[in-house]
């Protein structure tokens, strides 16, 4: 059997080990499922119209469900730096690493697992979305298309960092705690505000981190507003996230255990 055939079987085997414990405890998942739920709910029934700026609960609506899609896939990850941490802790990965299986599928099932997980949880938010009021009329196909591959890429590059973060932490309890920032950071983005809105100090930090450009693009294409150059940094961002949680998470994996 080639490397290949043998990366594929084995890392097909981790996938369905993930996606079972998935099933068997969704737990964890609905959990961190609900926090963009909530805000979903909070910031259009009690804050929409406050917020709106007098443009209209609907018109705030399309502007935050962009930005409440990218905080889903924050919060799903949150879930695989538990997942990851867990195995290392109990000792299931040091069963592997005796095992006659790719080195790599371990990690490969998580990342797989996570970006199956991180798209359903966005299809299910958007479905509450429009549920209460959320159109997208003006997309094309392929604005569509487009939507749907910074989604998925973008949760590439955070499921890598999680994997990371769930490697170093010494138990679940930590790994959740070290994976926050994937929550916190679409707060301090232009998710639910304007930049220009937000005082002359804190623009910089909302504007120079991924969540804003991916934010900013995922409503051009939904929304029909201005991209720009958020395009190129969206992607930018995930590319060089997904490249440093690759190598990150393959460095601390391969070491060997003390």
């Amino acid at each position: 059997m080639s490397t290949l055939t043998l990366a594929v079987r084995d890392s097909s085997t981790m996938l369905r080990r993930n996606l079972l414990h998935a099933r068997r405890y969704p737990s964890l998942t609905l959990n961190l499922l609900l926090t963009p739920v909530m805000l979903l709910l909070l910031f259009v029934y009690i804050f929409g119209d406050a917020m709106s700026g007098g443009a209209g609960r609907s018109a705030y609506i399309a502007y935050i469900v962009p930005g409440i899609l990218l905080m889903t896939i924050g919060s799903t990850v949150v879930g695989t730096a538990v997942s990851v941490s867990t195995d290392m802790s109990e000792g299931i990965i040091a069963r592997f690493r005796t095992m006659a299986i790719h080195r790599g599928s371990v990690l490969i099932g998580h990342v797989i697992g996570s970006v199956l997980q991180s798209v359903a949880s966005v299809v299910l938010v958007g479905a509450v979305a429009v549920a209460i009021g959320f159109r997208s009329t003006d997309a094309t196909a392929l604005e569509w298309l487009a939507a749907f591959g910074l989604l998925v890429l973008f949760a590439l590059a955070l499921t890598w960092i999680a994997v990371g973060m769930g490697l170093i932490s010494p138990n679940a309890e930590a790994a959740s705690n070290n994976a926050m920032p994937l929550i916190l950071l679409p707060l301090i983005s232009s998710a639910f505000v304007p930049i220009d809105a937000m005082p002359g100090w804190f623009q910089p930090i909302a504007e120079y981190q991924p969540f804003t450009p991916a934010i900013e693009t995922l409503r051009g294409l939904l929304l029909g507003t201005e991209i720009g150059h958020n395009g190129w940094l969206a992607v930018a961002w995930c590319l060089g996230l997904a490249v440093l949680g690759y190598f990150w998470s393959a460095s601390k994996f391969n070491l060997d255990p003390k």
